[in-house]
Formats: structure tokens, C-alpha cells, sequence
């Protein structure tokens, strides 16, 4: 890990499954490069990255001649991580954030605390396995690992949809906004315990 003055943080993961190279910078300017070798999962983060108005570059290698659980998983705790890193350096934020979002005929509800506490409430439910070459079953899984190395509160709870990648899409857009909103500075104690 490291800092560089600008506040991007960099990881570097290297396992028998996977090798990743992750830089984030929360107060960026959408200057996004993602290649996890999963199209949709690519697609996704771009969608993540930019809403929440980061700079984010993400260069993975994986076992995808296994399946796409490990590339996914990873990626999920090598962001949660820089992100993580990235709220403890903030002299001040809101703590808080959420957003309702509608995705065409999908409508997400999505709330964050960053609390220091890692925990996942979701209500995923697809109609399909498979989102191109990703399956459905690895979005939920991303959203718990992604909030556990996060140290976040994270709920997403979809109030309908027709489309499973208009679900997905508005699941990472509601979720952009919610932590964009949480990062912003803010006046004063978010916490009265004198630390997250």
C-alpha cells in the first residue's frame, strides 16, 4: 500500500488464483482503466467508478479458465481495501449516504454508513444465471466482500425491476452516489465515540 500526495492509494495482490494492480483516488476526476478480463464485471466498475467520481485503474489477471469467482472476489477485496484506506485518511466526511435510483424500469434503494464495522444486508434476487460471461450469484458476493474490506455498512435493496443488467447497473450506480455522498467533507463529529 501506498499514498501519494494526490490521495491515490495503490494495491498490488498476488495469489496462486489471481495477480491485480489497483490505484483509487476518491476525489478524482473519472479517469477510469479497468480490465478484470470480465466484460460485464469491466462494465460495472467503469459504472462504479465514474458515478462516484473517482479515479480508479484496475488491471487483473485471473483463473477464468476456472470459473469467474476468484477474479471477482479479489477485485472486491483489493477495492475494499483502497477504499477502506482511503476513509481512515480523510480529516472529515459525512459518514452517511444514500440514493434511490431508477434504472429505466428497475428502482434501487441503496444506504451506506461508513462505520468501520463491515456488514452487508442485500436483497439480489436475479431471473437469470448469467449476466454475460459473469454469473448473477457473484454480484451479491462482491457487494459483502467489497463492504467487509471496506469497513462499511452497506444495504441494496431493489423495489422492482424487469432486466437483470438494468438491476446490476442501478445496484452499482445507487451505490456510486450513496458513498459518494458518505466521502463528502463535512463539519464537526460524525460519531460520538471520538473515532470510527
Amino acid at each position: 500500500m501506498s499514498i501519494n500526495n494526490n490521495q491515490s492509494i495503490k494495491i498490488s495482490r498476488k495469489t496462486k488464483e489471481t495477480t491485480i494492480e489497483l490505484e483509487l483516488n476518491i476525489h478524482g476526476r473519472q479517469q477510469v482503466e479497468i480490465d478484470t478480463g470480465i466484460g460485464f464485471f469491466n462494465h460495472m466498475l467503469e459504472q462504479l467508478a465514474n458515478h462516484a467520481r473517482w479515479d480508479l485503474s484496475i488491471k487483473v489477471s485471473g483463473d477464468l479458465e476456472v470459473d469467474d469467482h476468484h477474479t471477482v472476489e479479489d477485485v472486491a477485496i483489493c477495492l475494499g481495501d483502497a477504499l477502506q484506506q482511503s476513509w481512515r485518511a480523510l480529516d472529515s466526511m459525512k459518514r452517511y449516504g444514500q440514493r434511490l435510483l431508477p434504472m429505466d424500469e428497475a428502482l434501487i434503494m441503496c444506504a451506506v454508513d461508513i462505520s468501520g464495522r463491515g456488514i452487508y444486508v442485500g436483497e439480489l434476487e436475479f431471473t437469470r444465471e448469467n449476466i454475460g460471461n459473469i454469473s448473477t450469484e457473484m454480484f451479491e458476493h462482491f457487494f459483502n466482500t467489497l463492504a467487509n474490506n471496506a469497513a462499511l455498512t452497506l444495504h441494496i435493496k431493489p423495489m422492482y425491476f424487469r432486466n437483470n443488467h438494468h438491476l446490476v447497473e442501478g445496484c452499482f450506480k445507487a451505490v456510486a452516489y450513496a458513498l459518494n455522498e458518505a466521502l463528502t467533507p463535512a463539519s464537526g463529529q460524525n460519531t460520538t465515540k471520538g473515532r470510527l
